[in-house]
């Protein structure tokens, strides 16, 4: 037993150092699929999820720092890569990511406390500097009027100057502190809100030639226009299914992603509908993803909301398939 252990600690500390390398030479996506071996050797350990959130985009990166701070939420080298991954979100971006890779909004808070815009606003230099220019000002605009224009208002002078002389009895402090608590909205809703009316992020790349993203090892390939989804290993596919994607009103995003969040079974809702338990999930760009259907069998068609739906038993092969970090080539 300590034999076979000390055999999957030495195969994990291989895999990493040589995810490490690969990364020194340029070879990202090596470094990557390296450092997913060494997940799956080690998954309770910390370093790979980190070393995977270092060479992955911001959301999927934070995906994998919550998996980090999930096993040691007081690893120092977690909580400076959560503090690094969020400046590199748009606050909007944050907000969703946040919620999506099911991070406690206290932990967030007590990591990288600048997170809450609300602070933010009120410490701003900017808010400072107004409110010093306005109270100089209303300074001199009193300090040029008349003695007798003043006199009448000498009572109130004192108070015109308080209310605009910066200090932390400014009213909105009570309303914008966040509240540092566990709520419902952190459960996996995985609710697909967005439902853009043109295909979004046009502009990203994609690729059509399988050898391009050989170095991947094994990465899903998803065909818009037949309404394909293909497993590759390399450049070799390995299955293919017919799925249906998004409708012309509710687009599928074209482009290259990651799988940043698995669930076997989670409910799903958006405008006009609310589907319990739908399986199977890997969602691969905000609420965009794979996914079992039982909801209709209609597949060869474009039917969804943008995600792309499978029947439940290939979605369940393919979930077994892929992990957290998995290319999605999604194209034309």
């Amino acid at each position: 037993m300590v034999g076979a252990r000390s055999s999957a600690d030495q195969d994990y500390l291989a895999a990493l150092k040589a995810a490490r390398a690969a990364l020194a030479s340029g070879k990202r996506a090596e470094a990557r699929r390296l450092a997913q071996k060494a997940a799956e050797i080690a998954p309770s350990t910390e370093g790979p999820w980190l070393f995977l959130a270092a060479v992955s985009e911001p959301q999927a990166g934070l995906a994998y720092v919550a998996r980090a701070l999930e096993i040691n939420p007081d690893n120092p080298t977690a909580r400076k890569a959560l503090r690094w991954t969020m400046r590199r979100l748009s606050p909007q971006e944050r907000k969703e990511a946040v919620r999506e890779a099911r991070l406690p909004e206290n932990l967030v808070y007590k990591i990288a406390p600048w997170e809450s815009l609300a602070l933010r606003r009120l410490l701003s230099v900017r808010v400072f500097l107004s409110a010093v220019v306005l109270a100089l000002g209303v300074g001199i605009w009193l300090g040029n009027q008349p003695a007798d224009a003043q006199q009448p208002q000498v009572a109130s002078v004192p108070l015109a100057k308080a209310s605009f002389t910066p200090t932390p009895t400014n009213t909105p402090t009570a309303t914008l502190t966040p509240t540092p608590t566990n709520t419902p909205t952190l459960t996996p809703t995985a609710t697909p809100t967005i439902t853009p009316t043109r295909r979004p992020n046009v502009s990203w790349t994609y690729s059509l030639d399988p050898k391009e993203l050989a170095e991947e090892g094994r990465w899903i390939d998803v065909n818009v226009t037949r309404q394909e989804v293909t497993a590759y290993v390399g450049a070799t596919s390995v299955r293919q299914f017919v799925v249906s994607t998004g409708t012309r009103a509710h687009p599928t995003v074209i482009g290259q992603f990651r799988i940043y969040a698995k669930y076997s079974a989670a409910p799903m809702s958006g405008p006009g509908y609310y589907l319990p338990g739908v399986p199977f999930i890997m969602y691969f760009y905000k609420g965009y993803s794979l996914h079992g259907t039982y909801w209709h069998d209609n597949f060869g068609t474009p039917m969804s909301h943008g995600c792309v739906n499978m029947r439940t038993p290939e979605a369940e092969w393919l979930y077994d398939f892929a992990s957290l970090g998995t290319l999605v080539n999604v194209h034309p």
